[in-house]
């Protein structure tokens, strides 16, 4: 199994790990890696992070905190009572007047969960230790904040979070308040925390005052006043004296020869050197193995402090999504067991927050009588938007978020699909058309009644005629038979005649206007299909050279002219052809004379002879 798997490869055991959670595929609404890049969840189009929802909605304040909101955005949940009660805490922390203390008071407590790991794994460093213990010392702070709280989570969570006072004097002795990055050089434990290694220091930290007395005396002893008493890791410690010096004491030995000057040591020196270095030595063995208790002390505790770890993590999320609620002026969404999406004025999180202008909400309205919304209206016009804030929206209020939006009634959702742009797979030698015909037939294999559907432009990579049909079977299949949510943007208007076919389909379109050769896009979602594209204008918008343009126009022009006149021609025919009586011909009479029961083979031919006759006329 997996876990064997990771014992394997890690070589110890994972005490970091304390169980196992089953995920059930029915317990989230499912969104393939598609739709998850189309919607542009934590990666924009482009590949980068900038613009994303997780960019907008991601304020959290602890690493712990972040990767959490992660987990939540791409998992969000169907149970109704979890995202009562994060609604629930986001609603009471709406009404603290301390959240951005709050979140000051979060962010110092860093990211203890990776701490922990590498403390059970016994892979920590000193400062992984010194961040546990000044967590620790945050907490009672964070307790008081949280006594104001009332709903079921935030009391659970405070219960959580826990205190571990004794663990926390524990490390406050063990360690200096600023350790080392590593434990090789020593330096972590902090004094009084064990005698033998105070003794130990003592040996070092009195050695400088021993030097200092040997200098003196030394110079006494010698008269010579420039003599010093040094140390560097080759050679240890020495006398030294100028190279003109000529009087040397007889217990003097020669110990290095300098440019200007000889070093010298003594047995009393050597024997003080001897005694030091093994203290240093003694004390940094003795330090390690302190350090290295210090990992079997904090282990009965582990359990506990990852569950105040997680504790952490869910209320920096709460507190960041209360503060996003606050900001953006979000509202809670209500749930409903009943088959619908209604939403009013509603907006796309990432395009009115990055959008200086103001940003059209608009309305929807999914019941059981509405499943089907076939979207018109001109490129640029906001169809592509209004879809993605429609999936945006019912899965914010499935991580039990606030919403971009006035109200909104979520019903029964279990997935989302979007089959929304296009491009060429080259690596797996898959055209455009392909990509895009894989990505509709999973949703038509895979939609129920309760999933909801983005559809934008579908057939648009191969001919009119099979794109259209195409377009039309699609779309006639997810309202006939799989009953979806059904989101469905086309240029194709001749789909705007489904809704004729089928009550629960309908036309909506976002409008434009024109100024003169402008357009102006009024992103405002309108019953019935559109009137017009608009394609030649937004062509215009985006640079094509006039020359161009105008090329264009004229044949927009002679095509519209061309299919005018051929429709009158086919009008005029058809006219002619069931209204009109037609005179039979001189051969068609002569035949319906001709009994050729009464013929002998001889007026038979003669027969056959008059007719060719006739015709030759």
């Amino acid at each position: 199994c997996l876990l064997n798997y990771a014992q394997e490869t890690h070589r110890a055991a994972l005490p970091h790990l304390r169980g196992i959670t089953v995920e059930h595929a029915n317990d989230s609404i499912r969104i393939d890696p598609q739709s998850r890049r189309n919607l542009e969840l934590e990666l924009n189009l482009a590949g980068g992070k900038e613009n994303t929802l997780l960019a907008v909605l991601d304020k959290t304040v602890t690493p712990m905190g972040a990767r959490l909101f992660r987990r939540w955005l791409l998992r969000p949940l169907r149970d109704q009572a979890v995202l009562t009660h994060r609604q629930q805490s986001i609603q009471q922390l709406l009404t603290f007047q301390g959240i951005e203390d709050c979140q000051q008071l979060l962010k110092q407590f860093g990211d203890i969960e990776r701490a922990l790991a590498r403390i059970a794994l016994r892979t920590a460093r000193p400062r992984d230790f010194m961040q546990l213990r000044n967590a620790l010392a945050l907490l009672p702070a964070l307790h008081l904040t949280m006594a104001v709280f009332e709903t079921q989570r935030l009391v659970q969570l405070d219960r959580e979070l826990g205190t571990f006072t004794e663990l926390l004097a524990l490390l406050q002795r063990a360690l200096i308040d600023e350790p080392p990055v590593l434990i090789r050089d020593g330096g972590v434990i902090a004094a009084g925390y064990d005698e033998n290694l105070d003794k130990l220091r003592n040996i070092k930290d009195e050695a400088n005052q021993y030097l200092t007395d040997l200098e003196l005396r030394e110079r006494e002893r010698t008269g010579v006043a420039t003599l010093k008493v040094g140390y560097n890791r080759v050679h240890g410690y020495y006398i030294e004296l100028g190279k003109n010096q000529t009087t040397i004491p007889t217990d003097y030995i020669r110990r290095q020869t300098l440019k200007n000057a000889e070093r010298y040591i003594t047995p009393e020196l050597k024997s003080f050197e001897d005694q030091v270095l093994t203290a240093n030595e003694r004390a940094l063995a003795l330090e390690k193995a302190l350090y290295d208790a210090l990992f079997d002390k904090v282990m009965p505790d582990l359990a506990g402090l990852q569950v105040s770890a997680h504790a952490l993590a869910e209320l920096d999320v709460l507190v960041n999504l209360a503060e996003r609620a606050e900001t953006l002026e979000y509202v809670a969404p209500s749930f409903s067991d009943e088959s619908g999406i209604i939403i009013e004025q509603g907006r796309h999180p990432v395009v009115e927050t990055a959008s200086e202008q103001h940003f059209c909400p608009n309305d929807l309205d999914f019941s059981q009588q509405t499943r089907l919304l076939l979207i018109t209206g001109p490129n640029m016009g906001g169809k592509s938007t209004y879809m993605r804030q429609v999936a945006l929206i019912v899965l914010l209020a499935h991580i039990g978020s606030f919403v971009p939006a006035k109200k909104a009634v979520i019903g029964t959702v279990d997935q989302i699909f979007t089959r929304i742009g296009a491009s060429d797979d080259l690596a797996s030698g898959r055209s455009t058309f392909m990509v895009e015909m894989s990505e509709a037939a999973n949703i038509l294999n895979n939609g129920t009644q309760h999933s909801l559907v983005l559809m934008d432009e579908i057939g648009r990579g191969t001919s009119t005629f099979d794109g259209l049909s195409l377009a039309w079977a699609c779309a006639e299949k997810l309202v006939r038979d799989i009953g979806a949510y059904t989101l469905f943007a086309t240029h194709y208007f001749e789909l705007t005649q489904i809704p004729a076919a089928y009550d629960k389909a309908k036309n909506v379109h976002l409008d434009a206007i024109e100024h003169g050769d402008k357009i102006v896009f009024l992103h405002q979602l309108k019953p019935g299909p559109a009137n017009q594209s608009y394609g030649l204008q937004v062509a215009q918008l985006a640079g094509i050279p006039q020359d161009v343009i105008k090329a264009a126009k004229l044949k927009l022009t002679e095509l519209e002219t061309t299919r005018q006149k051929t429709a009158g021609l086919i009008d005029a025919a058809q006219a002619d052809l069931f209204n009109s009586v037609v005179e039979p011909s001189e051969v068609e009479q002569k035949l319906a004379e001709i009994d050729p029961n009464d013929l002998t083979p001889k007026q038979a031919l003669d027969a056959v002879f008059q007719l060719q006759m006739l015709l030759k006329k």
